[in-house]
């Protein structure tokens, strides 16, 4: 009995050892867990800016209870103190009925939450305006023995939208109606710059693609000198209307919706500048071809050049436009050129002597700074090399330094660097491996830097220009009190690493493999694919990378690689996409899968593939064209036939159908669908007005025609990102349960 006694003891303290060893002793990182409160990444800050007067940084921060519904906070320099600034709560409580417009404005902004989500700093730094509800509110800063002082400047029954403050913050401006207005904070008095708005005709407002696509968000812009302010007329007669249904779970309604399909017409646009006391309006000629693209709009701080950037309809040439309001005359500043597509970029600043400004080029192939005069030209190219800058970040003129954010030292991660206006050689300041975002002051000799790694949650800390840490304003230590800690044991850290092509391009891949190894995994790998995104990175992956430790955990190897196609890479590795979409990016994604081939812990019959939007897309193109490597996918909110989707975006990579349908044909999912053999899930939001629910429809009737079965998942209400905690739950499950069904075995798979 005492032998069979020490048998059992031993067994036990095996198996708790064994428990204990791969981590079910502690809480399981659950896909409820994943989305729910407090955020597992911690509490570091976001949307960071230093107060114009250099006194305090303010950034957003969600409350304890609810991380979705944001307040201001702040960080006061002098006194290394943190304290909540301002309760979203004290400007507007309950919840927020957002308009049509505002909906699809922070769809287009990737805004998420609610309660502060923006505000802008008047330039004195004693006074910040927030844009709430439809309404704007105007907070005064503690002074002295004056308290602080909150102020409805917008209480009507309408809804208005881009809100701004004035460059000297005497007023505020927005939209009302499709109208632009601007009304003076201490007076109260508000002036209509436009009245002719409405139908079709949008005055100071960004038409779908400026919003969806180029990243203009506006259609208006003040001269610092408050003197004037620069605005569009939209007109949308020529857009094609579509009619897209909105299915919700208790009713449908249809929308007609103006949204130009690739090869159709777009918006006729033009351009104005109005002094705000007088009311006197100049018109910009645009010029005689009016299927163009207004791009970009930018004071020149001499408050005489207004500075436009126009596109012509194939995005292979690109004019920055000067126009003087002295003289009414204009001239091209600098021209552009590609034989596949320009990219847009916001990487141009004026200098403080009224001369001389910079300018970004991928001219050499790589997004390079470039210093120019505004009347002589191009001065000297200050960065070089096979790498890109990422971001133009602020220029001390009083040292003549530029600093940016760039990739010189690896692809996979953003570090800040410094360069003289001369043109010397380019000097690193952050340290610390990993992913740097940063953002200066106006002064530009302290800056804030959000850090992470794909293992560490974002860090906050406030430097000095030359990279000294002067605080920190979140560590975000993942400690005991963590919310993250919970789960460390179980934690894994993926590696990074890179593999050449059969035509020896050199991919950068990520891989995440389980702590118990035990015969062969199955693998999930997670794309993108298409141009403009970067998935491989060693920066904090939020949700998304949590679900990927829930895989991992699970048995999964994850794996992701970035194809040629991808960004900040250089323009010639994007470029094999032009005309060929769904193409060289799945034959990347098929090299990955053969280097996976030869691991010998992945089982190469069970390889999955998963990705969202564009990744939809090529998921799809993955089981379709790459059948033999794919055994089952998921693709959400996919594009299939790139002819539904928008012309800007479309026909930058894939020229216009009208003059290349066959190319529109091949890029399409369509005609390769007879070769899918695996599981399919598709899921999409059924009031998606990016990706088109169509997309999806016409793809089902397709596949049942063919009586190819497949499965669906569709959620009633959502548009394109899917939002909101417990739809994001049961979506997590779905693709999941998914993957399970179809990849894992009951056990990991042993040698065959």
């Amino acid at each position: 009995m005492f032998g069979n006694s020490t048998i059992i003891m031993k067994k036990l303290l095996a198996l708790l050892l064994c428990i204990s060893t791969n981590g079910f002793a502690q809480e399981s990182l659950s896909i409820e867990r994943i989305y729910a409160s407090p955020a597992l990444d911690g509490t570091a800050p976001d949307k960071l800016t230093i107060s114009p007067d250099g006194k305090r940084v303010t950034f957003l921060q969600g409350k304890q209870d609810d991380f979705e519904r944001l307040d201001l906070w702040e960080y006061h320099i002098d006194s290394g103190e943190t304290r909540l600034l301002v309760n979203s709560d004290d400007l507007h409580q309950g919840e927020e009925a957002l308009s049509d417009e505002e909906r699809a404005r922070r769809e287009r902004m990737r805004l998420s939450g609610s309660g502060i989500v923006t505000y802008t700093w008047s330039t004195d730094g004693k006074a910040i305006l927030f844009p709430l509800a439809g309404d704007a509110y105007y907070y005064r800063l503690a002074e002295g023995d004056k308290p602080a002082e909150i102020k409805r400047l917008l209480n009507t029954e309408a809804f208005e939208t881009d809100v701004q403050l004035s460059p000297k913050g005497n007023f505020i401006s927005y939209i009302r109606e499709q109208n632009l207005y601007v009304k003076n904070i201490a007076s109260g008095k508000e002036t209509a710059i436009t009245t002719q708005g409405g139908g079709d005709i949008k005055y100071g407002m960004a038409e779908f693609v400026a919003q969806e696509e180029m990243s203009r968000l506006t259609g208006y812009w003040w001269s610092p000198d408050e003197q004037h302010i620069a605005f569009t007329r939209v007109d949308e007669s020529p857009v094609d209307v579509i009619t897209r249904s909105e299915i919700y779970a208790d009713s449908i309604t249809m929308i007609e919706q103006k949204y130009p399909s690739a090869g159709t017409d777009n918006v006729d646009i033009q351009l104005a500048i109005q002094h705000i006391g007088s009311g006197e309006r100049q018109q910009v000629d645009l010029g005689e071809n009016k299927d163009i693209y207004l791009a970009r709009g930018q004071w020149a701080k001499d408050n005489i050049h207004f500075t436009y950037q126009v596109q012509s309809r194939n995005q292979q040439t690109l004019w920055l436009k000067a126009y003087n309001l002295s003289n009414r005359q204009q001239k091209v500043l600098i021209t552009e050129s590609s034989n596949t597509w320009v990219n847009l970029h916001d990487a141009l600043h004026f200098l403080k002597d009224k001369q001389h400004y910079l300018w970004a080029s991928e001219r050499d192939g790589f997004k390079h700074l470039y210093l120019y005069h505004i009347n002589d030209g191009l001065v000297r190219q200050l960065t070089q090399g096979d790498w890109v800058v990422t971001s133009l970040d602020a220029v001390d003129e009083a040292t003549e330094t530029v600093y940016f954010s760039g990739r010189k030292d690896t692809p996979i991660e953003n570090h800040l660097y410094r360069v003289n206006l001369a043109g010397d050689d380019v000097q690193r300041i952050s340290q610390r491996d990993g992913f740097h975002n940063v953002s200066f002051g106006d002064s530009a000799d302290i800056y804030v830097d959000k850090f992470s790694t794909v293992n560490t949650p974002p860090q906050v800390s406030l430097h000095r220009a030359d990279g000294e840490r002067i605080a920190w304003l979140e560590e975000n230590q993942v400690d005991e009190n963590h919310p993250l800690h919970a789960f460390q044991q179980q934690w894994v850290a993926p590696e990074f690493g890179t593999f050449s092509t059969a035509d020896n391009e050199t991919l950068h891949y990520r891989l995440y493999k389980p702590q118990n190894m035990s015969g062969k995994h199955p693998v999930i790998v997670y794309l993108y694919g298409g141009p403009g995104v970067q998935v491989v990175t060693n920066q904090w992956g939020g949700h998304r990378g949590l679900l990927m430790q829930h895989w991992v955990n699970k048995g999964y190897v994850v794996f992701s690689v970035d194809n040629r196609g991808s960004k900040y890479r250089g323009k010639k590795f994007e470029d094999p996409l032009y005309l060929k979409m769904g193409d060289i990016e799945v034959q990347d994604q098929i090299a990955g899968v053969k280097f996976l081939h030869t691991l010998p812990y992945v089982d190469k019959k069970r390889i999955g593939v998963y990705g969202h939007s564009y990744g939809g897309y090529m998921s799809i193109m993955a089981m379709f064209k790459g059948a033999d490597y794919f055994a089952a996918g998921v693709a959400g909110a996919p594009v299939t036939d790139w002819r539904l989707y928008d012309t800007h975006y479309t026909e930058r990579f894939m020229g216009d159908p009208r003059e290349v349908d066959a190319a529109y044909t091949a890029a399409s999912v369509f005609p390769h669908a007879s070769n899918l053999k695996g599981p399919l899930l598709i899921y999409h939001g059924m009031a998606d007005d990016n990706v088109l629910f169509t997309h999806a429809t016409k793809l089902y009737k397709h596949l049942q025609d063919m009586a190819l079965p497949f499965e669906v998942m569709d959620y009633p209400g959502k548009k394109h990102s899917i939002r909101g905690e417990k739809t994001r739950v049961h979506l997590g499950h779905t693709i999941t349960n998914f993957f399970d069904r179809n990849l894992m075995p009951s056990k990991p798979s042993v040698e065959r």
